[in-house]
């Protein structure tokens, strides 16, 4: 059979971190006949050699090739395209892993759309990650129609024969940004480059011990250098103008501009940061024009008009300003509509703790960052202003599973206000409302089992940050933490507060116990009711499915039995016959059975109340912590919280010891 892909992996020194991408490699849906895996292990020195050398004596499909240290990930990655004999090739780090069903995925979409590169969507655990890109499946994507550029990881699928057809190789030898040089060939020489969006592919991770390579400090000067190289490969493959232009203001704003910002820049050491500027003001100085530096937003281009200008401490001055700068958001309405969760929150973006100000002059907005008369005269010598497009700025919430960092977007409509002030300044908010259907808001298919944060991004001037949502909140959205039954077979969507900050997450499918500490514990035992065989229990319900399978009520008593019964939930309470024949005469305890779809049987939940149905057949709720045989009420809960006295409990002690020995007698 023919070999669909060819995963290539350099390895040096991973440790333990390479259990996680062997496994999600053995747990390809592809069949072991149709993929091959290249470890290249490029001199490692710990006992990864011996470990992947085991790994290959038990699954053919697995080679290992071993070779002296090159010093980084380019020879051991040309290695690799040179053994591989599949249709593409898919390069991943020793310390990330894959998607169970990615390398089938890609390679389909890959052959679908006649693709040399295929770029799997991403999650960044711990470290950044492209966001735009992913947005939509991108079938025929450029670097003119779709923000590729974003995405110079070789995390990717390359067809192989384009790769031997125009000679595309790493770098080699301990370098910097071989990926980039790589990839951006890649881009440029492709026929057809297509973005799978709707299948997370790849895991990019940051290891605990802070050891990713990508994360060591470098050396200024070489970085630099390697990434004119980058700029060399757009330089021979595009001609002057708008796109090359568009290129290169990806290297200027990512790996220069980003870099002198807030305290990215501020937590460096003085000389260090120092150096970095230099070598950034020579790259700026040499190879970027001003059509370059136009395509950036605001903020970054008023940093890199700094660096034209060669205003060292204005750069370190905007950089405190923008240290201070954080995003915030209120809930300030949550509720179920019809199976989806309806969610409307207020942004604004923030600095030291106030709302950030613009200036109006005439019919312009202005940002007001503080700089000083120099600095704004030479940025006004560049033609690099302060109008601040606020028309322009955006939110978005998404839906982040907690344990894997994937993410969706969630559709949302906003609306965009002004606030003047009293000192002649004025203020800008964003209100939205967001739709989650747990349903559908995974790229259309069911949010999985697990625990899901909701995260609101602002984008404005050239600012995209993040933050939680929930821990301000307004007064009506305690009705949103009602659990509700969606999708078919049915399954608990539980909207909680986290503990501590109080942020909005989402339990699905009974991930966790919070249904018992958050909705149960909200349940008042004095609202429920019995009316003849007819049991209401206060605990709110919003049921998305009609016929769905029903909610279970559980009447048990230890060494007794446990006697089921259905409830049909109306929104504020659930409703059951008790089955008073075999309840006769006992008290019992009362749990709920909320289906789940993974479990295949219900899972049950303890209530604060139990039944009591007398000899003649009459029954009563009452709350569960009344002792036997005593009223409800307030008096009855004190006594069952008090402690027992302590000649009580050594009497106790003493008649269980006399028992036992009797027993051993």
């Amino acid at each position: 059979m023919t070999v669909k892909v060819s995963v290539v992996i350099a390895v040096y020194n991973p440790g333990k971190y390479v259990e996680d991408c062997v496994s999600s490699v053995l747990r390809q849906s592809l069949t072991p006949d149709e993929f091959e895996v290249f470890f290249v292990d490029d001199g490692s020195t710990d006992e990864t050699p011996a470990r992947l050398d085991q790994l290959a004596a038990e699954h053919p499909h697995l080679h290992v090739i071993h070779q002296e240290s090159s010093g980084w990930s380019g020879r051991p990655r040309n290695t690799g395209i040179a053994a591989a004999r599949g249709e593409y090739v898919m390069f991943v780090d020793h310390d990330d892993w894959l998607g169970d069903e990615a390398l089938e995925r890609m390679y389909d979409y890959g052959k679908a759309n006649d693709a040399d590169v295929v770029v799997g969507k991403m999650a960044g655990i711990g470290r950044p990650v492209p966001q735009e890109l992913f947005r939509v499946n991108r079938p025929r994507a450029t670097v003119e129609n779709a923000p590729l550029i974003d995405s110079l990881t070789p995390h990717k699928m390359f067809r192989r024969e384009f790769l031997d057809e125009h000679g595309i190789r790493f770098k080699e030898g301990r370098r910097r940004l071989e990926d980039h040089v790589f990839v951006v060939e890649t881009y440029l020489r492709a026929k057809s480059v297509a973005v799978l969006s709707d299948y997370l592919c790849y895991y990019h991770i940051t290891r605990d011990d802070g050891s990713n390579a990508g994360f060591q400090r470098f050396d200024p000067v070489g970085y630099f250098t390697n990434l004119r190289e980058a700029l060399d490969v757009v330089e021979e493959l595009t001609e002057p103008g708008p796109l090359r232009d568009k290129l290169f203001s990806r290297w200027l704003r990512n790996e220069m501009v980003e870099r002198l910002r807030g305290q990215r820049l501020l937590k460096l050491p003085e000389d260090y940061a120092e150096e970095l500027y230099r070598e950034i003001r020579g790259v700026v100085t040499e190879r970027f024009g001003p059509g370059v530096v136009a395509r950036l937003a605001l903020t970054q281009r008023v940093v890199a008009g700094l660096v034209v200008a060669d205003r060292y401490q204005d750069v370190r001055a905007l950089a405190e300003w923008e240290a201070g700068i954080r995003p915030t958001g209120t809930l300030t309405s949550l509720s179920w509509q019809n199976g989806s969760l309806d969610i409307g929150f207020d942004a604004e973006m923030q600095v030291d703790g106030v709302p950030m100000a613009f200036r109006r002059d005439g019919d312009h907005d202005l940002l007001v960052p503080p700089l000083s008369d120099e600095a704004l005269a030479a940025l006004a010598d560049q033609g690099i202003t302060l109008r601040a497009p606020l028309d322009k700025s955006d939110v978005d919430l998404v839906v982040r599973h907690r344990e894997d960092a994937r993410q969706f977007y969630l559709p949302l409509k906003s609306e965009l206000h002004q606030s003047p002030a009293e000192d002649g300044t004025l203020r800008q908010r964003i209100s939205a409302r967001a739709v989650l259907d747990p349903e559908t808001a995974a790229a259309g298919a069911p949010l999985t089992k697990g625990i899901w944060d909701l995260h609101m991004r602002i984008k404005s001037c050239g600012w995209s940050k993040e933050t939680r949502l929930g821990a301000v909140r307004g007064e009506d959205v305690e009705a949103g933490r009602t659990p509700a039954l969606t999708g078919d077979p049915a399954r608990l969507v539980l909207p909680y507060w986290t503990d501590g900050p109080g942020n909005l997450s989402l339990d699905v499918d009974q991930h966790t116990g919070k249904l018992e500490g958050e909705a149960v514990a909200r349940m008042d035992p004095a609202a429920a009711s019995v009316d003849g065989a007819t049991v209401r229990l206060p605990l709110p319900l919003h049921l998305a499915v009609a016929g769905a399978e029903p909610v279970r009520l559980r009447f048990e008593r230890k060494n007794v039995g446990k006697y089921p019964a259905d409830a049909v939930p109306d929104g504020a309470a659930l409703t059951a016959t008790l089955p008073l024949e075999k309840l006769t005469g006992r008290r019992w305890a009362v749990r709920v059975g909320m289906p789940s779809a993974t479990r295949g049987d219900a899972r049950w939940t303890r209530l604060p109340v139990d039944v009591v149905v007398a000899e003649d057949g009459t029954a009563r709720v009452i709350d569960r912590h009344t002792p036997a045989g005593k009223p409800a009420g307030k008096k009855a809960a004190k006594q069952a919280a008090a402690p027992r006295p302590l000649w009580r409990r050594a009497a106790g002690r003493l008649k269980r010891a006399l028992t036992n020995q009797q027993k051993k007698g």
